[in-house]
């Protein structure tokens, strides 16, 4: 097999004077690994299996692309995205490195072209998609070429536990049967341990050196909100924190994200829906002008985002409840790749919650799997609910650590008021028994109330001992104590009989007084979204060189659009600051900016020096 020979010797004449280090900085432009790069990238070059598990943003994709640029042979990278595969191959070919990728969006004379590379060893990195892998045809060209790595990107798709699962991933253990001396790396950003035990078994990892980074992104910025007019807090939130940005609003149904989209627009913002009741050439254009032009909005269900790698997204915004914390997590991930100051804004009712509920109640899943999934809904709620730094919460469920408050989280910058609920809290139990958990939240809170109506005149209620006997709360303080005990578990909803609250097992302690129930204070009007600030590295610009900034923007989005790429496939916004705040005069200067690598310097290093000189005159 001399394509395979050639491609050895070559791969190993080009390693031998290349260290990881030096890979990282002339291809990439960075100095320094972060993290616990390093060690995987040590381990995979060493032949080892590994199971990396790091935060969106975190640098993932560095650690299986360095290992295919100094070992023999060719990077078989594993994806179910196409668009994850488009961004990253069109990154790594503007850094110079040999990427192809293997999808139903390639013509079948690329397809015929790129295999052809592959068999003469002119490529260090092929991304394709399962289904590809897995046939008979293409694991036998694989056995006709080198290859050095297997690398299973979004691995978490594998777990039937988790929030993504792609049957088409439970066959990826054959290629460890197939191919056993190749190494392999799983990685995945989303995965509770649950989810990486059974990663580990259904891709025979049992021998994966396992690599957790920390799962914080400090420059998030996390806020959860109770709904009130949600439409207009979230037009509030944007117009105030983000009004030129680019971000991602996610909805429950098809019928909001065209709705909420709609009303962005109303607001002057540019807004696209995008779900899957649209065309597939409708949620390509959204998604082509989401990635290439600045200040999209886009509207979607969950549908949109996996294989997102667009760095700029300053704010991802929930306007429905997600599933799970994994689902929150990794949708709150895409905003801010670039280590920015970003925002992940939610609001919340306890109307969401009972949807969910209901989804998972009502579906054909059997009783383990739905009690898993009410766990992670109950997980998710009180995280919603909880009065301690969000942060802390949040990383707690991944098995992470954060010593003390993260001083960037909406409880923490605005602390939350408890108050002693234990009364309010044993009168709506003993209501709630006592009308024999038949009716809903507002009748009861009626009753408590003594609202006279005809429902509460028919059923005798206005003659039990209760009615009238919570005059002490209002309305709304009331919706607030039954929506703190369904979501701490001391109430719950029962679906069969027309969203009933009911009694739980937890009930008993408060209803005998011997526990008592902290709730929180929820504010008497909703606090609107304080500007965004950042625990991590932000570039101040002058004024001055803001303008700048906005001239190297306007010359990297012309190259970019005559490149047929997005623009921070060109260079990243970190790049463009450190670039108008360094102003560079001669290459030599240039080369030092963090992201400009040996291809980029010499494709674009001339140019945007130009840019700079001109500004200055």
């Amino acid at each position: 097999m001399a394509s395979m020979t050639e491609s050895a010797d070559k791969n190993i004449a080009a390693a031998a004077n290349r260290t990881a280090l030096t890979i990282l900085r002339d291809v990439y432009g960075y100095d320094s690994f972060r993290g616990r790069q390093a060690e995987i990238i040590e381990q995979t070059v060493a032949g080892r299996d590994t199971l990396v598990l790091m935060p969106t943003g975190g640098g993932k994709s560095l650690c299986y692309q360095i290992p295919a640029l100094l070992m023999p042979g060719c990077a078989i990278v594993i994806s179910p995205l196409i668009a994850l595969m488009e961004d990253q191959v069109a990154a790594l070919k503007e850094n110079g490195v040999r990427a192809a990728m293997l999808n139903s969006s390639v013509s079948p004379k690329q397809q015929s072209d790129v295999v052809s590379q592959l068999l003469r060893g002119g490529l260090d990195l092929l991304y394709v998609a399962p289904e590809r892998l897995l046939t008979d045809q293409f694991l036998d060209i694989l056995s006709k070429t080198s290859i050095c790595l297997f690398a299973i990107d979004e691995a978490h798709c594998v777990s039937q536990w988790g929030h993504d699962f792609r049957p088409e991933y439970l066959a990826l253990s054959q290629i460890h049967k197939r191919f056993p001396e190749i190494p392999r790396m799983a990685l995945t950003a989303t995965a509770d341990e649950r989810t990486r035990v059974e990663i580990v078994e259904r891709l025979n990892l049992a021998n994966a050196e396992v690599f957790v980074d920390s799962f914080d992104r400090p420059n998030i910025k996390y806020q959860i909100h109770l709904k009130d007019s949600p439409g207009q807090q979230l037009i509030d939130f944007v117009s105030e924190n983000h009004p030129t940005s680019s971000g991602i609003v996610y909805c429950l149904s098809r019928k909001k994200t065209e709705s909420v989209a709609e009303m962005l627009r109303r607001s002057g913002r540019i807004a696209l829906p995008y779900h899957a009741g649209l065309s597939q050439d409708e949620r390509r254009e959204n998604q082509t002008r989401f990635l290439r032009e600045d200040g999209v909005i886009v509207v979607a269900t969950i549908a949109f985002g996996m294989g997102i790698d667009k760095p700029d997204v300053r704010f991802v915004a929930h306007i429905d409840l997600p599933k799970s914390i994994e689902a929150y997590y990794q949708e709150t991930g895409r905003a801010g790749r670039d280590g920015l100051a970003s925002d992940a804004w939610m609001v919340y009712g306890m109307v969401d919650a009972i949807t969910h509920r209901s989804f998972i109640d009502q579906s054909d899943s059997d009783e383990a799997h739905k009690r898993v999934e009410r766990g992670k809904l109950n997980a998710l709620i009180g995280l919603c609910e909880s009065t301690n730094c969000r942060r802390q919460v949040l990383l707690q469920y991944f098995g992470d650590v954060h010593i003390g408050a993260c001083g960037n989280c909406d409880t923490c910058l605005t602390p939350i008021d408890t108050w002693d609920g234990t009364l309010a809290a044993r009168k709506a139990l003993f209501l709630t028994r006592a009308t024999e958990q038949r009716f809903g939240t507002q009748h009861l809170i009626d009753i408590l109330l003594g609202q006279p109506n005809e429902r509460i005149t028919r059923f005798g209620h206005n003659t039990l001992s209760a009615f009238g006997k919570g005059k002490e709360l209002s309305d709304r303080e009331w919706h607030s104590v039954f929506r703190q005990l369904i979501a701490s578990g001391y109430l719950t909803v029962d679906f069969e009989r027309y969203g009933s609250i009911t009694l739980t097992e937890k009930s008993a302690s408060v209803l005998e007084n011997k526990q008592s129930v902290q709730l929180r204070k929820d504010p008497a009007k909703v606090r609107k979204s304080s500007k965004s600030k950042s625990a991590r590295t932000v570039v101040q610009l002058s004024s001055g060189d803001d303008e700048l900034f906005e001239a190297l923007k306007a010359k990297r989005r012309e190259i970019a659009i005559s490149h047929g790429v997005p623009p921070y496939v060109i260079f990243h916004d970190t790049t463009l600051k450190a670039i108008a705040q360094a102003k560079p005069s001669t290459l030599a200067e240039f080369s030092r900016l963090p992201g400009v690598g040996e291809k980029k310097l010499e494709s674009y290093g001339k140019v945007f020096i130009e840019v700079i000189a001109q500004r200055l005159g």
